[in-house]
């Protein structure tokens, strides 16, 4: 199947997907500097993009940037005057992320701060103050994602969307017993969403040459 999946984010990515030369070295940029293959795939970052300008996002918060793919992706569905956020722990990826944006010219739009998230997250909302992000990806380290979706809703107001990726974990997510630290941590994501009393929420899996995952898709309501 694994074979099929990829022909067919093939065929539709030739179609509709407009992966130019910075998106692609960015990829090859990452795979180059030895990060893992965890970025999204070319479809799913035009995905994220179409999200943004849906809301209509001005201001987005990334939480993992890996190489900085995604965040590129987003980056370019920004109005002129908008800003995206992106926090990185590690800084290896973090110096492959800063390439990559530079090399696609969105140094002015990225604002990519390196250190554990523990860290970087409570300093930022001391900057917001009252403002918030208008979306925010959460694709980092997923016994953490408890943790991210805490900070998201502080960070957020209604009518922000939240997407939180990898949750299905080739359907290991169903597995209540799983001794899978980022199982558990994407269970307990879920069920924190599932009971928030300002979220409305729906889970999407996926297949595709990234294989069999999906994503939660949350919107902060009044």
């Amino acid at each position: 199947m694994q074979q099929t999946w990829t022909a067919v984010d093939a065929y539709f990515n030739d179609l509709l997907v407009e992966e130019d030369d910075a998106l692609r070295a960015a990829g090859e940029g990452s795979e180059a500097a030895g990060l893992p293959p965890h970025q999204v795939a070319p479809n799913q970052g035009k995905l994220l993009h179409l999200i943004a300008r849906l809301r209509g996002a001005r201001t987005i918060l990334e939480i993992g940037t890996l190489g900085g793919y995604s965040t590129l992706w987003l980056a370019r569905a920004l109005p002129e005057e908008g800003r995206l956020v992106t926090l990185e722990s590690d800084e290896r990826h973090a110096r492959t992320a800063a390439a990559n944006i530079a090399r696609a010219g969105c140094e002015g739009v990225v604002d990519l701060r390196v250190g554990k998230a523990s860290d970087t997250l409570p300093l930022l909302a001391a900057e917001l103050g009252d403002e918030g992000f208008d979306l925010v990806f959460i694709d980092a380290d997923k016994p953490s994602n408890p943790f991210y979706l805490e900070w998201a809703l502080r960070l957020t107001r209604p009518g922000s969307v939240i997407v939180g990726d990898n949750v299905v974990r080739e359907g290991a997510v169903t597995d209540a017993a799983s001794t899978d630290p980022r199982v558990q941590g994407v269970r307990t994501f879920t069920e924190l969403i599932s009971r928030h009393p300002k979220l409305t929420a729906t889970a999407v899996q996926t297949v595709g040459e990234k294989g069999y995952d999906g994503f939660v898709l949350a919107l902060v309501t009044d």
